[in-house]
């Protein structure tokens, strides 16, 4: 439940619309809802602005499935990570009118709209190889509202692909960049424009990347002020970090 969701059952209360039987039943789960699996968080969305994200690494088929299938009876729009092509099968087998994303290792169900945040992420992806990671942080980042654009492919090894594209760059409220082996991307495109710039490593490289840890550190090094970096391969915390920026321009205006 959304504000503006918890707002029209207050009003229906008070206008007499709606029962007091019925609003309790619509509120009695709202702080969370225990499933034995998991612990639902409907109230999450009221508090942060953007509902609960399901991680579908490391749980089962069923698992997942019962999360999803509780979220979607609240009219939820829903959002699994990292999830493989088998759990995907079996959720799109349940709900059809899902989508699963193989590039993001995603699968999205919406069942309302999404309400439109200012401004513009621009994720931009230094190799082909870390597109994973970048499609993550795309699908992620569509799902909480934001206009996305996607740059890939423009890594330091071939700069200057990158400057072909200045004008996307300067006209970008918030810049993810993705980017593995040494992680360089960020600092230069952080050195180029005036907006957030949240670097996001991946586990890219050869052995002394080190699964990502050269990249994080180079980035955390960053000569470029005001680069902002998450961990390793988390596309989905650099678009929610990007969503909470947004909200912001949302709120002053």
């Amino acid at each position: 439940m959304n504000p503006d969701e918890l707002k029209r059952t207050l009003e229906s209360l008070r206008d007499g619309k709606l029962s007091v039987e019925e609003g309790l039943t619509r509120l009695t789960d709202l702080p969370f809802e225990d499933i034995g699996v998991a612990l639902i968080d409907h109230h999450r969305e009221l508090r942060q602005g953007v509902p609960e994200v399901i991680l579908g690494e490391s749980k089962t088929a069923d698992q997942v499935l019962a999360i999803v299938a509780k979220m979607a009876q609240r009219k939820s729009n829903v959002l699994v990570t990292r999830l493989s092509r088998e759990k995907a099968d079996i959720l799109l087998s349940a709900f059809p009118a899902g989508t699963y994303s193989g590039d993001a290792r995603t699968f999205t169900l919406v069942q309302k709209p999404i309400e439109a945040r200012p401004g513009r992420v621009l994720v931009v992806c230094a190799g082909t190889s870390d597109l994973p990671v970048a499609r993550e942080a795309t699908v992620t980042a569509r799902m909480m509202g934001n206009e996305v654009e996607e740059l890939t492919d423009v890594g330091v090894a071939g700069i200057h692909r990158l400057f072909a594209n200045s004008e996307k760059l300067r006209s970008a409220t918030v810049i993810i960049v993705v980017a593995g082996m040494e992680g360089a991307l960020p600092s230069v495109i952080g050195g180029l424009v005036p907006v957030p710039v949240i670097a996001v490593p991946t586990s890219v490289g050869y052995g002394a990347a080190f699964g990502g840890l050269a990249a994080l550190l180079g980035m955390l090094n960053s000569c470029a002020g005001g680069v902002t970096v998450v961990n390793i391969d988390n596309g989905f915390g650099a678009a929610i970090a990007a969503t909470r920026i947004n909200q912001m321009e949302r709120d002053k205006r």
